[in-house]
């Protein structure tokens, strides 16, 4: 049997420590399925002398392996030559298998040691089980060490962002306030690595690799990194420390993955981020998300909570501990410290991002990247400056809540563009639609999900979708299907419409075809809403060639006030 499903090499802070470390992912079924009398054997021979392993198969047999298990790397550690190794074993949601952590100062011989804990597993039916671990003793310190970790010390401050929803924006806003005070700013996020406001290289930097590239270059005085749950379950974060961290929210995403089942080990695995936060750093935290909140009691850093809500008892008591908080009161975004008087800094009405105050999500990034911005030390006037002049277009803030209006029967419609990959995405994508919706208009949404989500995600979006909109089609996104078909997640979306009474929906092959289908369909005033993942640069150009142009935020604000009229 071969016990090693994964042996994983993370490069640096990660959910198990705080340094680089070796992962394992161990098949225990040897040790599950043992005799009585082989399990004691195996139990003796690694020094766990008092203990009851249980009957083979039973709930206390799998505790006793995880027991075992990081027994058995402790010793083979030991009579390798390593007196001293911490050690952290969780169990997965597949019974039979195990996570084992250890961290690792020499590759070659932190690799060797992982591959020699599955051989000594492998080996437990046989009857010579003992010679087995001693074996891979022997093998382990025979390995050569090879080279150390390389997690970057940074040389320039860093604020790092992490969060379900919000991370890209609150990143790119963070980057556009430094930039306006003048300071050369590096950051990294899911669409690239942008060095002052220049993308130098597209792709998926939301994991180490991100942050190296920023910090590499030679000029930045300041970097803004995204760090989203890949990269650090993956191959861990790509500094040893950070100085300002932010939270924004932790809700439902990508479940399911790499052992991640449930929100509170997702919130886990975002608490990284805070707990290599420098002591003399701040960690911006969600007030109103009580899992961000909890992040207090693992962060060393000085807490700067953020809430849409002055009177918060998160506000008090961090105010209470010496901490700060930036919220809204009387309409302007302001900031609290302990003893002092409210500081107002600008009105959400004159923050572009915000829709008016409309968008909740938008302020509560708002508000994220007002803290960052004051905890790693520019000036307020800088903060009011960048707040005022990102604005929610494909410039400064491509696929999220892009506003477009296009001209139709002399008159004119509303496209709002966004990834709205989640259940709370697509809520705030709705939210944002009906905002500027006049009456009597419509709300059409272009439906679509992502093939690495769970079955109950994607159908939820498509309940979500049905029962928030007046017309809704799928729009397909064929370099985004991860392993499924378009047929499965069709019928999932259709399912979850299904149970709101919503049947009569036409399946696109490409966004711009469902973005086109409805558009086609719309009357003055309608809102067209696309959750945009695989085509944003040909949405933006199918736009534009059908007499479409971004709303300025003038424009935008008098949509807010027809369709509240």
């Amino acid at each position: 049997m071969n016990s090693l499903v994964e042996l994983r090499v993370l490069e640096g802070p990660n959910l198990y420590f705080p340094r680089a470390a070796i992962k394992l992912t161990l098949d225990v079924t040897t040790i599950v399925e043992a005799s009585d009398e082989t399990a004691l054997r195996f139990a003796r021979r690694i020094g766990l002398r008092s203990t009851r392993p249980g009957a083979p198969g039973s709930g206390f047999r799998q505790r006793f392996a995880m027991r075992a298990v990081e027994r058995l790397v402790r010793a083979i550690a030991a009579e390798s030559g390593t007196t001293r190794l911490a050690v952290r074993v969780r169990p997965t949601s597949d019974p039979d298998r195990l996570v084992v952590a250890f961290p690792w100062r020499h590759r070659g011989r932190a690799q060797s040691l992982g591959r020699a804990v599955a051989d000594a597993l492998d080996a437990l039916p046989t009857p010579d089980l003992e010679a087995a671990v001693s074996a891979a003793a022997e093998t382990v310190a025979a390995a050569e060490p090879g080279d150390g970790p390389t997690t970057l010390t940074p040389r320039v401050p860093v604020v790092a962002v992490t969060g379900t929803n919000g991370k890209t924006t609150t990143s790119r806003m963070i980057a556009h306030i430094a930039r306006a005070h003048g300071l050369l700013t590096g950051w990294s996020n899911t669409d690239g690595i942008y060095i002052d406001g220049e993308l130098v290289e597209g792709g998926d930097y939301s994991g180490p690799s991100g942050a190296g590239r920023v910090l590499a270059h030679p000029q930045v005085q300041l970097a803004v990194t995204e760090t989203a749950r890949g990269g650090i379950l993956l191959k861990g974060i790509g500094l040893r420390h950070n100085d300002v961290s932010v939270v924004t929210n932790v809700t439902a995403d990508h479940l399911g993955l790499q052992g991640i089942d449930t929100v509170d080990q997702l919130a886990e695995v975002k608490s990284v981020v805070p707990q290599i936060t420098r002591k003399d750093g701040w960690a911006v935290l969600n007030a109103d998300d009580p899992r961000v909140l909890a992040m207090r009691s693992v962060t060393k850093a000085r807490p700067w909570v953020f809430s849409r809500d002055p009177d918060s008892p998160a506000i008090r008591e961090v105010l209470g501990s010496g901490g700060r908080a930036t919220t809204v009161i009387d309409g302007w975004v302001t900031v609290l410290r302990p003893g002092a008087d409210p500081e107002p800094l600008v009105e959400l009405v004159d923050v572009p991002m915000t829709l008016a105050g409309l968008s909740r999500f938008n302020v509560e990034n708002s508000l994220a990247a007002t803290s960052a911005a004051l905890a790693i030390g520019l000036p307020a006037e800088a903060v009011v400056e960048g707040l005022r002049s990102f604005l929610p277009d494909a410039e400064h803030n491509p696929g999220r809540m892009n506003f477009f209006t296009l001209p139709v029967d002399g008159d004119h419609l509303s496209v709002v563009m966004d990834l709205a990959h989640n259940e709370a995405g697509l809520e705030a994508l709705i939210e944002i639609m009906g905002g500027v919706r006049r009456p009597g208009a419509r709300l059409m949404l272009g439906l679509g999900a992502v093939g690495d989500r769970t079955d109950e995600l994607i159908d939820a979006l498509g309940e979500i979708g049905a029962k928030g909109s007046d017309v809704v089609a799928i729009g397909h996104k064929e370099h985004y299907l991860r392993g499924r078909t378009m047929d499965e997640i069709d019928q999932l979306l259709r399912a979850g419409a299904a149970r709101v009474g919503v049947e009569d929906i036409e399946t696109h092959r490409t966004e711009v075809e469902c973005l086109a289908a409805l558009v086609a369909q719309a009357r003055p005033g309608d809102v067209v809403g696309l959750m945009c993942h695989a085509e944003r640069d040909e949405v933006y150009d199918w736009i534009a060639s059908h007499g479409g142009t971004p709303d300025t935020p003038e424009e935008l604000a008098a949509k807010v006030r027809a369709a509240s009229a």
